[in-house]
């Protein structure tokens, strides 16, 4: 009897140190998907200096990495920290009001967290605080990303740009490649620092805002409810997407139905 009361009073000892730490987590996780949002509505508010619309019309899926600097330089191999979404003919399992909100647009799925880590990312971007806005353009690369490893590689299947005051304007992206990388530029950015750097599945977000480790692929295929805490930056990416869409429906149009 005695033995089991030190028991419990040992469990009830941990108890809110592990209680603390969830919630850690999970404010963590929660911070991740506003600064997400933060930064698709920078990157909105760029106008012709920010991702072209041929791009974001056709991107599967779109991943966001707030401060990818300071997110962990030299941490355990994690140099930062974000979430995607992927585009999903099923829907998602939304609420009403969410489902009124994406009448007329195309379904996304409910984020899932991911790290961007590799041995040599910090030595080369040089920059302070660059958030990256990365859209996977074909099936090979949604495969990688569904199989929760996306590896980069310069050669050919990753080009690079800047959104803001530094983007060119009027240059032709390639579309045949796997991945656009861009940086909402707040220092300088190098395409090629990303070479060999890995995308994976965050457990300890997923964890944090879903309850268990679900599978990256199962929440990019729009098999889990969207929750609450990710409803902003669903909101901007059906904005972004949409304003790319009718952006490039407009300049399709013929000029005497313009006039």
């Amino acid at each position: 009897m005695r033995i089991h009361l030190l028991l419990v009073l040992g469990l009830m000892t941990l108890l809110p140190g592990n209680l603390a730490a969830a919630d850690s987590r999970n404010d963590d996780a929660a911070d991740r998907l506003s600064k997400s949002a933060d930064v698709l509505r920078e990157v909105a508010a760029a106008g012709d200096k920010g991702i072209p619309e041929q791009v974001l019309t056709r991107a599967k899926c779109i991943v966001v990495v707030p401060n990818l600097v300071k997110a962990g330089l030299l941490v355990g191999g994690k140099y930062g920290r974000g979430a995607a979404v992927c585009r999903t003919d099923k829907g998602n399992e939304v609420s009403t009001a969410q489902r009124s909100h994406q009448a007329g647009k195309a379904a996304w799925s409910a984020p899932a967290f991911i790290t961007l880590g590799g041995a040599s990312i910090g030595l080369q971007i040089g920059a302070e605080g660059t958030d990256l806005v990365m859209l996977v353009m074909n099936s090979e690369g949604l495969k990688q990303l569904l199989a929760s490893k996306l590896e980069f590689s310069v050669e050919g299947s990753m080009t690079a740009g800047t959104v803001g005051k530094s983007a060119a304007v009027g240059s032709t992206p390639n579309l045949n490649a796997e991945l656009q990388i861009y940086s909402v530029s707040k220092g300088a950015f190098a395409g090629q620092a990303l070479e060999g750097a890995v995308i994976e599945q965050d457990s300890d977000a997923t964890k944090a805002i879903y309850g268990s480790d679900i599978p990256s692929a199962k929440i990019l295929r729009g098999e889990v409810k969207v929750p609450a805490s990710a409803s902003p930056l669903l909101q901007e990416v059906d904005a972004l997407t949409h304003q790319a869409a009718a952006q490039q429906a407009s300049q399709q149009m013929p000029a005497r139905q313009k006039q």
